[in-house]
């Protein structure tokens, strides 16, 4: 279905190829899972697969990617629209209706379907993402999530035999994202469809891969079965890492496997739990943001619903819940970008909506779900003098807040030519330059790889642990559950706009199974994390 044949890719002025001599065939009616560190190059080999990548984003092409026997070379990329369905990783950018019915229905009418076969699918794609409530919603009202369920459906109902999807579950909520893996491996299995993906986040995907392929950091790509890759590839889920630390063979691809082998390790049976959180406080942190009564309303779209909130110095607080709960509403209010429908919000005894922006922005920053909201000079070079200089902090100091991030970003690129990881962490260098009082990010892991989310974690942990750090408190809102784990303090969960609970993360995470991170279900909750396991995993492999 999809053959590369001694495939290599350049960038203009790229000092290395970001492909390099690719062979690889995928075949039809197979799942693949294309994983690399940040940067490797994921996103540039599957715009390969309908000739987006060079016609769209430049560089340079050599060798020959064929599309179910089409060159796409000799081909424009308008004639792969009804074989190939492909959403990035900003689903919002490729929306040119108002509404979501609208979106769904444009796809084939570029394609001159006729309207009596456009309704039923339509209709079938509403069921299978489960989009009803959302028809008739202005796509700019949705939250991340929503819209990035909506952009897989509008290319869905143009019926492609062929789906690329770039980091497809990055803003859905772990519910949401099974729902989406589960209609794709249906797709594939009873209609032959063929679904080339890329993804950070192995421990939602990997169970329902056929073939997973490897993209190295010279532009080498590797393909095998899911086990195999495990054994080499540079990324792995936690129960795959929880397999490597153990000496497991074969490694556990899965929940189901890995809670088989721990059953049968002494060291994991008999493996008790250090007490969680600390022993006594002498004196609780003081208070640094507070929302009384807090309402938000949008139309008739209730999004924050009489919301009391207290967050502590010296803490890092993690918003969690559904799509469309209002995680990233209240942080807008709370940065001050929104003014509240009711209520009161306190921001280290201030109210931010009422301060001018740069006063604001040493109290509060917020790095938005769309990092390239906050990036707009011609290199990542200069976003990093600009931020030196607004924020009156050495030089340097933006571009080495950016290597602690995600090291290897070129300072010569275009921030948009950056990947979403990349451009993520450049924003958050941006943001801490300022030295905020607060920190918000909201979803701050797409894109980013487990190193680089680990990286992230240790930052962050540093920052507010730090006496003479400026900012002291961070605010996260994430569908993340295994970053939570390794991050918050506390955690606080929404629905529908209202804190339905609160608490620590070992209580939270372990309320719902879709909130529970793969080594607490493997452990029956006596641990989230690896690092929780150093002890008893210490020595040789069995």
């Amino acid at each position: 279905m999809i053959r590369f044949e001694n495939v290599s890719f350049s960038y203009d002025k790229a000092q290395q190829a970001t492909l390099s001599d690719v062979e690889l065939v995928i075949p039809e009616g197979e799942l693949c899972v294309v994983i690399g560190r940040s940067g490797s190059g994921k996103s540039t080999l599957l715009k390969c697969v309908n000739g987006l990548a060079p016609r769209f984003t430049g560089g340079e092409l050599r060798g020959r990617v064929l599309t179910d026997g089409f060159d796409t070379s000799t081909r424009d990329t308008k004639e792969f629209a009804g074989l190939v369905g492909y959403v990035g990783q900003d689903p919002s950018a490729s929306f040119v209706a108002e509404t979501v019915e609208q979106e769904l229905v444009y796809g084939m009418e570029q394609l001159c379907i006729e309207p009596n076969i456009m309704r039923p699918r339509v209709e079938a794609v509403i069921d299978l993402l489960g989009l009803d409530r959302l028809r008739a919603r202005r796509l700019t009202e949705l939250s991340g999530g929503e819209q990035q369920r909506v952009a897989i459906g509008a290319v869905l109902t143009s019926h492609p035999r062929i789906l690329v999807l770039d980091e497809p579950t990055s803003a859905l909520d772990p519910g949401a994202a099974e729902d989406v893996l589960a209609v794709l491996s249906r797709l594939v299995e009873d209609f032959g469809l063929t679904v080339l993906l890329a993804e950070h986040r192995l421990e939602r995907v990997l169970q329902f891969s056929d073939r997973v392929i490897v993209v190295g950091r010279g532009g080498q790509v590797t393909a095998a079965e899911p086990a195999q890759a495990m054994e080499f590839a540079p990324l792995a889920p936690p129960v795959v890492e929880l397999g490597r630390a153990a000496g497991w063979r074969p490694l556990p691809t899965t929940v189901r496997a890995a809670r088989r082998l721990a059953r049968q390790d002494p060291r994991l049976v008999d493996f008790e739990p250090e007490p969680m959180g600390p022993a006594v406080a002498a004196e609780p942190a003081p208070v640094v943001v507070r929302t009384s009564k807090l309402t938000m309303k949008y139309r008739d779209v209730v999004a924050l619903r009489e919301v009391d909130l207290a967050v502590r110095d010296q803490s890092v607080t993690t918003l969690m819940g559904r799509n469309g709960s209002g995680k990233s509403t209240l942080m807008w209010t709370l940065q001050g970008a929104r003014r509240p429908t009711s209520g009161r919000v306190d921001v280290d005894g201030s109210d931010p909506a009422g301060m001018s922006a740069a006063r604001a922005r040493r109290r509060i920053a917020l790095v938005p779900q769309n990092p390239s909201d906050l990036l707009y000079l011609p290199t990542v070079a200069d976003e990093c003098r600009q931020a030196d200089r607004e924020s009156q902090r050495p030089p340097g100091t933006c571009e080495s807040l950016l290597v602690g991030v995600l090291p290897g970003v070129d300072a010569g690129q275009h921030p948009l030519d950056l990947s979403e990881g990349q451009r993520l962490a450049l924003a958050l260098a941006v943001q801490l330059t300022g030295s905020p009082k607060v920190l918000l990010l909201d979803e701050p892991t797409r894109g980013l790889d487990y190193p680089a989310k680990h990286r992230l974690a240790e930052l962050l942990r540093s920052i507010v642990a730090d006496p003479d750090a400026p900012t002291t408190c961070v605010m996260i809102a994430t569908h993340d559950v295994e970053f939570a784990a390794a991050v918050s303090d506390s955690i606080v969960v929404l629905s529908d706009g209202e804190i339905i609970s609160q608490g620590d993360p070992g209580t939270i995470l372990t309320q719902s199974p879709l909130f529970t991170p793969q080594l607490a279900r493997v452990l029956e909750g006596r641990a989230l994390t690896l690092a929780d396991l150093a002890a008893p995993l210490d020595g040789a492999a069995r």
